[in-house]
């Protein structure tokens, strides 16, 4: 397990010799510049450590954000944690100039989206239960493919004979959807909106054919992770 950095001696987190109004200021300004250079959005326990312990985040956040409506980046909560954002009406902009942003360097084909979703919402779930959610099989190219794109990881072992893995969902899907928790799912409707499916696919059952649902299913299930996959 890496070491939690350690702030110098040096460091003052406190600024306790500052007035409130200066300090507030300073608390602000640390924040944003943690989160700014960040790849990753930014949890709770790291900003603590550059703002002393009266320091509400959740209100330092609200400031951040009020000074940021009408610039083209905001603040938004994303994996449990901040990270800056285009706002996604300079997208086509951005798509011009760099040839960038447009469109998702991560595309999903229908039975994909489908699939991602089936275990968002059911997970932890294995790749037999996903297939008997669905109708029909979900093959191992799919779940792969998934894994590959770091969307879901290997969960705990269901309670069934052989003990076969689940699926979730990792913190890059919620970072990738914008999404703070798994309670800030969307529904169907939302998640049409979005892109990530459309209901016209789902009753449609847009995935690919396979084996008839129950064929198969223990050989799957009895080899728990996908070709290349690995425990942990």
């Amino acid at each position: 397990m890496a070491r939690r950095p350690t702030p110098p001696l040096s460091f003052d987190a406190d600024l306790a010799a500052l007035p409130p109004a200066l300090r507030w200021r300073e608390w602000m300004g640390r924040v944003e510049a943690v989160i700014f250079a960040a790849a990753e959005p930014v949890s709770r326990e790291v900003l603590a450590r550059v703002v002393g312990p009266a320091c509400n985040l959740d209100l330092l956040i609200d400031d951040i954000r009020a000074e940021l409506k009408g610039r083209p980046y905001e603040l938004v909560a994303v994996a449990g944690g901040w990270q800056h954002r285009t706002r996604k009406g300079f997208a086509e902009a951005i798509r011009v100039a760099t040839g960038q942003g447009g469109r998702d360097p991560r595309p999903l084909s229908n039975a994909d989206a489908l699939v991602l979703m089936g275990i968002a919402c059911l997970q932890p779930i294995t790749r037999g239960e996903l297939g008997r959610f669905f109708g029909r099989e979900v093959s191992r190219d799919t779940v792969g493919h998934l894994r590959r794109l770091g969307f879901i990881a290997a969960g705990p072992r269901a309670p069934q004979p052989g003990a076969p893995h689940t699926y979730v969902t990792t913190k890059a899907f919620l970072t990738h959807y914008g999404l703070d928790t798994l309670r800030d799912l969307p529904d169907l409707e939302a998640l049409e909106d979005a892109g990530l499916l459309g209901t016209d696919r789902l009753l449609a059952g847009d995935i690919p054919p396979g084996l008839p649902v129950g064929e198969g299913d223990d050989e799957a299930d009895r080899d728990g992770l996908d070709e290349g996959d690995e425990d942990g």
